[in-house]
């Protein structure tokens, strides 16, 4: 027999030990988003399977719908249950999700962490610029990059 939600009797799937408590993943999350200090408790996720605790532990105010095996029932090979159907209502969901997250891809790009080197900082190019500045290589600057201030002003 699954345990069951203490809070609305539907198959739990997470464990608060602060708590002392099996909580489904909508109660789970109306109960630790009610403060800072709730949202630390360190909640376990049960097995699929056989409703045991597994290795997974997290924290915060809303932990998003996870599945997880115990050691024993991978090493069973024991991953359907009669009532696998039930745990099923959050998959439903995620469908439409699904679709909207390719639009999502071309937002996330990686940035460089410094600008690309360039392959000539002579004197000669970074004083015709026609920056204001020459490019005679005293004062400061950022080698590798093709700039510098020197302090010697060109406009006089």
């Amino acid at each position: 027999m699954k345990k069951k939600c203490e809070l609305c009797k539907n198959i739990a799937s997470m464990y608060c030990n602060s708590d002392r408590a099996s909580l489904c993943w909508d109660c789970d999350s109306h109960v630790h988003m009610a403060n800072f200090l709730v949202a630390k408790h360190i909640r376990t996720l049960l097995c699929r399977a056989c409703q045991s605790p597994t290795s997974w532990t997290g924290s915060g105010p809303k932990l998003g719908p996870t599945i997880s095996l115990c050691d024993k029932c991978i090493r069973c090979g024991k991953e359907k249950t009669d009532d696998d159907d039930d745990d099923n209502d959050y998959d439903d969901d995620n469908d439409d999700d699904e679709i909207d997250d390719d639009d999502d891809d071309g937002e996330n790009q990686v940035v460089p962490l410094s600008p690309p080197y360039l392959a000539s900082t002579s004197s000669k190019e970074s004083s015709s610029r026609g920056d204001g500045f020459s490019g005679s290589g005293s004062g400061f600057g950022f080698p590798g990059l093709g700039f510098g201030f020197s302090g010697a002003r060109t406009d006089g």
